[in-house]
Formats: structure tokens, sequence, C-alpha cells
């Protein structure tokens, strides 16, 4: 009793036998395609010698070709396709082979898809990361913007009272300075006695009581007034109501010098 062939043989047996119809079918089709194509330029030789040969009446000849070309169109246009075989495993050969064809070329356009969607979504990824910069940048904008105009809406009058107001504030500020350096100049350098009472030093700096001495915060004052109102000429004439210790303490001290030509003048020096 033989063993019964095992299914590894039966499915080599049929490859076998499919792989020897279809070259089969290619041979068949080959050959039927070798026989159209010699129909093909036998034809074609029959045109070439018919152009060859003249004819004397060429318009009627051309008229003739005409006719007989129209009615040869019309035929072929009537003239339902026919393949060129009909056998099974033929067409089945060439649909194979037609379909992996196809797939390739289906498989290639996949592929160059993928690879354009790939470079589509990089290209949408980096437009959105710059749409987003760019809409903070327009936002930080228009906030500033509107900051801006919420400042500019204060009004001209606003803006003078609060310009007034700062001065005034200086002022204030100036004239405190003003009366503490004033006081503190009255405490610390008074005016001379003019009876000469108190000690010896003061006794021999007792002064003419008929002389209406100014108080040494009014000689700084009229000194930084004088460089002030005009820098061009800011020098003070001493005369009697300057009283020469206060004036001399000034010069050795440095907080005030003389003209280089007339003694008689003194000026706040400058100190910037």
């Amino acid at each position: 009793m033989t063993p019964a062939p095992s299914k590894q043989t039966e499915m080599e047996r049929e490859a076998q036998s499919s792989q020897s119809s279809e070259a089969a079918a290619k041979a068949v089709l080959l050959e039927e395609c070798e026989e159209q194509f010699g129909l093909l330029q036998k034809l074609q030789n029959e045109i070439i010698l018919a152009d060859t040969e003249a004819n004397d009446d060429q318009s009627n000849e051309a008229v003739n070709r005409l006719i007989a070309i129209t009615s040869e169109l019309e035929q072929w246009q009537e003239m339902e396709p026919k393949l060129l075989t009909t056998s099974p495993e033929v067409l089945l050969a060439v649909g194979k082979e037609e379909l992996q064809r196809l797939n390739n070329q289906l498989k290639m356009v996949l592929s160059c898809s993928q690879a354009k969607l790939d470079a589509q979504k990089k290209i949408l990824k980096r437009e959105q990361t710059w749409q987003a910069e760019k809409k903070e940048a327009l936002n930080a904008v228009c906030e500033k913007i509107t900051r801006l105009q919420r400042e500019n809406e204060k009004s001209e009058h606003s803006v003078l009272q609060d310009m007034k107001r700062k001065i005034n504030n200086l002022k204030d500020y100036h004239s405190s300075l003003m009366e503490m350096l004033s006081d503190m100049l009255a405490e610390h350098f008074p005016l001379p006695d003019p009876q000469g009472n108190g000690t010896k030093k003061k006794r021999a700096a007792a002064y003419d009581a008929e002389i209406n001495l100014i108080s040494l915060s009014e000689i700084i004052e009229r000194l930084t007034n004088k460089s002030l109102e005009t820098p061009h000429d800011p020098y003070v004439t001493t005369d009697d109501t300057f009283w020469p210790p206060y004036t001399e303490m000034l010069l050795r001290n440095g907080i005030a010098t003389r003209h280089p030509e007339d003694c008689s003048k003194i000026r706040l020096e400058n100190f910037f």
C-alpha cells in the first residue's frame, strides 16, 4: 500500500502547473501580437507604395482617398473591439501581470504622497508656531497701545495742573530750605552788637549803629540771585552794609571770590 502524497507536494505541483500554464499563455499572446504587428506592417507598406505611385489626376485621387478613408473610419467606429484571445489562462496571466504593475505604481504613489504629507505636516507645525508668536507680539502691542491711549486721555489741563503742583511743591521745599539756612546763619553768625557789649573780641568788632548792616544770609542770597539772574556779570559791589568779617570769611572759605580788577566786587564761586 503506497502512502498518500503530502500537502506540500501537492502545492508544489500546483505551482509548477500554474507557472507552465502562464508561460504557455504568454507565448500564445506573443504569437497573436506578432501576427497583428505583421498585418499592421503589411498595411503600412501598401500605404507607402500607394503614395509613391504618381497619377496625372492628383486632385481626383485625393478626393477618392478621402472618401475611402472616411468610409474606413466609419467602419472602425461601428466595429466593436474584440480581444486578441479568449483563452482564460492567457487573460488570467495578463490580468495578474497588469494588476501587479498597477499595484507597484500605486505603492510608489502612496509613498510619494506620504512623504509630501509629512512635509506638509512639518510646514503646518512651523506655520502654527510662527502664528502663535505673531499673535503674542500682536497682543503685546495692542496692550501697549491701549495703555498709551488711556494715558493720553488725560487732558492738557490736568497735565498743567500737575506741573503747577510740582512747581509749587518745589518752591515750598526751596523756601523751607532757605528758612532753615537763615535760621542757622542767624543763630551761628549774628550781626555785631553796635554798643560793643560782651567779650573783648566782640567789642573790637563793634560797628557804628547808624550803618544798617545786612545779615550773612542776605549776603549769600544776593550773591546767589546775581549769579542766576546775570551769569555774564555775577559780581556784587560791596558797600558799608556788608560787614567786613563776614565778607572776609566767605572769601577765605572759598565761597566767594573777588573781582580781578576791582577789589570792592565779589561773586559767588562756581561749584560746578
